[in-house]
């Protein structure tokens, strides 16, 4: 586990590093997304890492890595804005964000070590197409979570969907680059 531990957090750095540059660019203005539009951008990353394992073709020129960062910043985005449910700001200061992203990655963080004890490290010996089709899975469950208006009989709600799927990519890009 210590060595998943430093592969995860050396992942999530690269992540973290990818999502603050951006804010420097862009700023917050994805704080005007709706949640189910932020779904709808990890649906578009997650499917074109499927086509590119299905065909192996690359027209755009950026490979499966930066889509599954793109998937784990979008995740992270999706849960700052659940935190901020009642915050209408769209600039939030950097320190801010900073710290908001760590926040709800060390919440990710702290499920990864429960689950991952409990399944023993399975993912490691998982296919990157198979964790793909699972986070294709979470996104078609989070859909229609959010279709629902978050009403749920007995499942989990879109908070947990995010975090699996942030971890699925963490696993991914473990593995992509082992």
């Amino acid at each position: 586990m210590q060595n998943t531990e430093t592969e995860y957090r050396h992942v999530i750095q690269r992540c973290k590093d990818l999502f603050l540059k951006k804010n420097k660019d862009y700023g917050t203005a994805w704080r005007i997304l709706r949640l189910p539009s932020i779904t709808d951008q990890i649906y578009i990353k997650a499917q074109r890492i499927r086509t590119l394992q299905e065909t192996g073709v690359n027209r755009v020129g950026e490979g499966i890595e930066p889509e599954f960062v793109g998937i784990i910043n979008y995740c992270v985005m999706a849960l700052i804005q659940l935190h901020l449910l009642t915050d209408s700001r769209t600039d939030i200061p950097t320190d801010e964000l900073d710290k908001l992203y760590d926040e709800q990655i060390g919440r990710v963080i702290d499920l990864l070590f429960a689950k991952n004890h409990d399944y023993g490290e399975a993912w490691r010996d998982m296919r990157v197409s198979s964790m793909t089709d699972i986070i294709l899975m979470k996104l078609l469950r989070t859909k229609q979570i959010e279709d629902n208006q978050g009403n749920t009989l007995v499942s989990e709600g879109v908070e947990a969907n995010y975090m699996d799927m942030i971890n699925y990519a963490v696993f991914c890009l473990i593995k992509l680059t082992i």
